[in-house]
């Protein structure tokens, strides 16, 4: 099966489903801002409602694995990888 690149909007948009579920609010209520440190690794900042969350990855591949389920319908255990690209920004590579 070929790999499955999506996107650092993407990315943002499942965080948003994610947060919005957690707090019942609507997905257009939150903002993200997608990180990466070399020590720390993959993590978001999620704001909604004038508070602040920290995510780690852990709490991204999460929301991934919802994303791939609900709205690409495809499997949400087949592989997570998150990269960050000197093009694309931060990407997942599924599969």
């Amino acid at each position: 099966m070929e790999k499955l690149i999506i996107s650092e909007q993407d990315i943002v948009n499942a965080l948003c489903v994610y947060i919005s579920r957690k707090r019942q609010i609507k997905p257009e209520e939150v903002e993200i801002e997608l990180m990466y440190d070399d020590d720390y690794g993959f993590s978001a900042e999620a704001y909604a409602n004038g508070r602040k969350q920290i995510l780690v990855t852990i709490n991204i591949i999460e929301a991934l694995r919802l994303w791939l389920d609900e709205f690409l319908n495809r499997d949400p255990y087949s592989g997570i990888e998150l990269v960050l690209d000197d093009e694309e920004g931060i990407i997942a590579v599924i599969g």
